[in-house]
């Protein structure tokens, strides 16, 4: 059959151009006609899976890309395009490999470099994304959005300040790049520079008012502030411009709870997991006013998140804003327990929870081998660069534990079991894991009443009956528990107990 090759390309020239006026019926009408005179025109049957995905319909996108990419295997652009897509689908790994087949064809693909990296930073392969994005850079300096998604990958890591240069740098590429500025302020916040971020925000709600994530997020950084009132009329905005904004709902919850205005805190909290906000911090928050029953502990995804958040400032905060002490006292109390110093350099001690590692400069003179167990990531990536540490491991306490029968002669937890109401299994787990005579040695705070209580705080509060009953059930002999001040909350003392536990 005889082609109108001229008829063609004046079609695809006038498609290209609606689509790229957003008029995309009207170019797909024209695309279809061309595949009618051609069915194997690359050109049409690419660019018509592009304007499906641009229109949201990725199934039918992915079938088009592939279709072209049969018609002609050798277009970097359209293994890049599909990769694009497959990452809409929510399938990077077969996103990456699109990305490699473009680069292979074209390794100087700054797009797909970039894209490439976005994969990798969804499969959680942050130091190969950072590589990605510094070659596309490299090919092009002036790539604010590869600044941007280099940012974005150094704060997952926790590298909040070479985050904050990152994203400075595409706004000077970019000044109106509003995502980049958004992510600067959520840097800000990370480093607890909360008032920088509150400005940051400020900035691109002035340029962007209808901005919904730069209010929740401005919120955000006023509620760290103690500004509740003020947080709360953010998020309301937030709200306003996207009334199914999850997060919105469970931040503005927050806010009322902190306000003391709970039976609002209960009604806004049912509404935000009504909007598919996280169903577990719900109902974690939930039963701390009062509404359903405690839980066995904290979310891990919670406490994950949280510690994750505060591993940069979290010294600072805890030393000077909370006066926080405990490591220094419950050591000066297993130190007691050890007849110290005639055990010192003897003794393999497993720090659960360790955090920063606060605890564990001063447990590193009694240790022959000094482990370090926490949940966050960004907390053990600290508590490495004490360089006290013999082992460090990212686990859930129990199953770390549990793994090590008899192995240990010393547990410690500082400041731990406020994420964990029923102590039962931690105390099994450390019985196992003691040698004979060894030490359990732990903080909680301290309940005058109940048994186990969850505070509106989030956070635990056990009894000293409890304890003992705890003790005397695992088979521990009670060595020593005091009452103490162990932080400062809201400006008052925080009482808790300091407990020596030895394995019976």
């Amino acid at each position: 059959m005889h082609l109108d090759t001229a008829r063609i390309t004046s079609l695809l020239q006038q498609a290209v151009g609606l689509q790229q006026q957003g008029k995309y019926g009207h170019a797909e009408s024209l695309y279809l006609q061309v595949l009618q005179m051609d069915a194997s025109n690359f050109d049409a049957m690419h660019l018509l899976g592009v304007l499906a995905r641009q229109t949201g319909r990725s199934e039918l996108a992915l079938d088009l890309i592939s279709r072209a990419i049969q018609i002609n295997p050798n277009q970097a652009a359209a293994y890049c395009n599909a990769g694009a897509v497959l990452q809409d689908l929510q399938r990077p790994e077969e996103a990456l490999a699109s990305y490699d087949k473009a680069l292979h064809i074209k390794p100087d693909y700054v797009l797909a470099l970039n894209n490439r990296g976005n994969a990798l930073r969804n499969l959680s392969r942050y130091e190969e994304a950072l590589e990605d994005y510094r070659q596309a850079i490299a090919l092009k300096p002036d790539y604010a959005e590869a600044y941007n998604n280099q940012g974005i990958v150094l704060h997952k890591l926790g590298r909040n300040e070479a985050a904050i240069a990152a994203y400075q740098h595409a706004l000077r590429l970019n000044p109106a790049f509003a995502d980049a500025c958004n992510n600067l302020g959520i840097a800000q916040h990370a480093l607890h520079d909360f008032e920088a971020a509150i400005a940051t925000y400020s900035s691109l709600i002035q340029a962007y008012p209808a901005y919904a994530d730069a209010w929740c997020n401005r919120g955000m950084a006023l509620q760290k502030s103690q500004l509740f009132q003020q947080a709360l009329e953010n998020y309301d905005e937030a709200l306003r411009l996207r009334p199914d904004f999850a997060n919105a709902h469970l931040y503005r919850a927050n806010s009322l709870r902190a306000l003391g205005r709970t039976e609002e805190a209960k009604s806004a909290y049912l509404h935000a997991r009504e909007q598919g906000a996280d169903a577990e911090q719900v109902d974690y928050a939930l039963a701390a006013l009062g509404v359903i029953a405690a839980p066995a502990s904290s979310p891990a995804s919670y406490v994950k998140e949280l510690f994750d958040q505060y591993a940069e400032h979290f010294d600072l905060h805890l030393l000077e804003g909370l006066q926080y002490r405990t490591p220094a006292l419950l050591v000066d109390m297993l130190r007691e327990g050890l007849k110290a110093p005639s055990l010192a350099g003897t003794l393999d001690i497993v720090d659960l929870g360790c955090g920063t590692g606060l605890c564990g400069t001063l447990l590193k003179p009694f240790s022959r081998k000094l482990i370090g167990v926490d949940l966050s990531p960004n907390m053990l990536q600290q508590a490495a660069a004490r360089n006290v540490y013999d082992t460090l491991a990212c686990a859930e306490i129990n199953q770390f534990l549990s793994d090590k029968p008899e192995s240990c002669d010393v547990v410690l937890a500082a400041d731990v079991f406020v994420y964990v109401g029923d102590l039962a299994g931690i105390f099994a787990a450390a019985r196992a894991a003691l040698r004979s005579d060894g030490l359990f040695a732990f903080s909680v705070e301290e309940s005058e009443q109940e048994e186990i209580v969850l505070r509106p705080s989030l956070r635990f509060a056990h009894s000293s009956a409890y304890l003992q009953r705890m003790a005397e059930r695992h088979g521990f002999i009670i060595k020593k528990m005091d009452s103490r001040v162990i932080r400062q909350d809201d400006g008052a003392d925080l009482y808790g107990f300091l407990v020596v536990l030895q394995r019976n």
